[in-house]
Parts: C-alpha cells; structure tokens; sequence
C-alpha cells in the first residue's frame, strides 16, 4: 500500500508531469475528434477505459504493488468513478462531437473555477478575493467564447451543456479523491476507477450504439491507441497523483495550458478557426486559472 504526501506547492516531478499531461491531453482533443468522426462516444470511451484500467492494475502488480481494495473502500471507488470517469467521459464524448475541439476544450477546462468553489464548500478551504476575482473572469470568458459563434451554439446547445456538466462532475470528482481517500497505490486505484466507470459504460453502449458500429480506419485506430496509452494510462496516473499530492487549488494547474493546446491543434489538426473571440476566451480563462491556482 502506498500513501501520497501532501505539500502545499509541486515538486519538480509534479511539474514535469502536469507539462506532460498539457501537452497530452491538450493534444488529445483534435485526437478524440477525429476517432468519434467513426467511432461512437460510449464504445469509443468504454474501448479506452477498460484496456486502460485493466493496464494499470497488470502495471501495478508488476511493480509488486497490491491491487487489493480494502471492503469498506470499495463505495468511494465507486463514487469516484462516477465523477471523475463515467460523467465525464461520457459527457465530453457527446460534448466533443456536437462542438468543435478547441471550443470543446476550453469548456471541459473550466473545471478549476468549479472546483474552487467546491473546494470552499466541501473542503472548508478559504475564500480570498482572488479567488473571487478568477471566478469572475472565468465567467467572462466563458460569455466572450459563446459571443464568438452564437448562431452555431444555439445549434448545437446539447454540447454546450454538455461540457460545462462535464466539468463539473470533474470538479465533483476532484474534491471527492481529496474527501475518500483509498489505501492503495495511485496506480491500482486508476486502474479501478477505470474498470468501475467503463463497464456500465459498455453495458449501456451495446444496446445504444452497436447498430452504428464500423471497422475503424488506420488513423482511427491510432487515435484509439494513444487514448489507451496515453490519454488514460499515463495522464490518468499522473493527474490522480498530483492531485493527491497538491491541495485542489494547486492542482488545478494542470488546466493552465492544457485547453490552450487543445485550441491550437484544432487549429492546426483540424482546420477549425481561430478569431479573437476564442483568443480572448482563451486568454480570460487561462488568467482565471492562474488566479485562482499560483501560489501567491
């Protein structure tokens, strides 16, 4: 069994992973496009968690790791797979092919402003005017990337809404790996998370969407692969050890870049158009982040 140690800033290994997990995951968004372009969201989602979770426990035990759940645990498991896996994946599965990646991005990383508050609320942590301020300013961009394609939001707003819930439930999710702790490796535990999100995830894919299901072409494939691999595997790991490390607030850092990344290689990836009113969205949110999330 492996207990983490909380500091109160990132050490040099948490900073190096949450530089990876931007760079990962930001790039992931023009990913995920392309492979839910043939594949759908639950079978897409549930094709990535359970070789993933099945992955990191095989991981675990090779490192000589438990995988045992203590019985007791086993209902935080569960309630932290709900938040952190099942909702949002499911969510921004949806969200992702209603919207455009980089717009998509900057929604799902409005998570760090929900956490704050529900850090505040749940965690009893204290509510300071910068924090204030970063929740306001979020706000403001959420209202300057909706302002930029109004006609074609209001054509699609399912993915809105979508989004935003996904990030909630993150948020929710977050706030409860710090609330539930579980004794056992972070490696084994998102492994579990995992297992215990996709399955209902297949179960409710196969009467749902398998009338839609074709042989995914070689770019899909690899999009599926680095989802696995990448995407769950190692940023999952690393974004559940950083935020057992950290306080919410300071892992909430791993949003600073991230969605920004994920704007770009829509750009590049994509095609999909960069106007000022997703630089100013971008450029609001990212500043809530830092305002809510830098040492100070």
């Amino acid at each position: 069994m492996t207990m983490t140690k909380t500091y109160d800033r990132l050490s040099r290994q948490g900073v190096l992973m949450l530089i990876a997990l931007a760079f990962f995951w930001g790039n992931n968004w023009p990913i995920m496009k392309i492979v839910l372009r043939e594949v759908p969201p639950l079978y897409f989602r549930a094709l990535c968690l359970l070789p993933g979770g099945l992955g990191m426990l095989a991981l675990a035990r090779l490192n000589g790791l438990s995988i045992a759940v203590p019985r007791e645990q086993w209902s935080r498991v569960l309630w932290l797979a709900v938040f952190n896996i099942i909702g949002w994946n499911v969510l921004i599965g949806y969200g992702l092919s209603l919207l455009p990646a980089g717009r998509a991005a900057l929604l799902g990383y409005t998570m760090p402003l929900w956490s704050m508050v529900l850090s505040v609320l749940v965690l009893g942590e204290r509510v300071t005017l910068h924090r204030v301020v970063g929740l306001l300013l979020g706000l403001s961009g959420i209202v300057a990337l909706m302002g930029g394609r109004l006609t074609s939001l209001l054509e699609a707003p399912v993915g809105v809404v979508c989004m935003v819930v996904a990030a909630w439930s993150w948020a929710i999710g977050i706030v409860l790996l710090k609330r539930l702790p579980v004794t056992v490796s972070t490696v084994a535990l998102t492994g579990w998370m995992m297992l215990a999100g996709g399955v209902p995830i297949l179960i409710a894919a196969i009467p749902l969407e398998t009338a839609r299901l074709t042989i995914p072409s070689t770019l899909a494939m690899g999009g599926l692969a680095y989802n696995v691999f990448i995407a769950f595997m190692f940023c999952y790991w690393a974004w559940n050890r950083i935020v057992l490390m950290v306080p919410v607030a300071v892992s909430s850092l791993s949003a600073l870049v991230t969605p920004l990344i994920g704007v770009l290689g829509g750009v590049i990836f994509l095609g999909e158009p960069l106007g000022w009113h997703e630089i100013v969205a971008a450029l609001l949110i990212l500043s809530a982040v830092g305002t809510v999330s830098l040492r100070r």
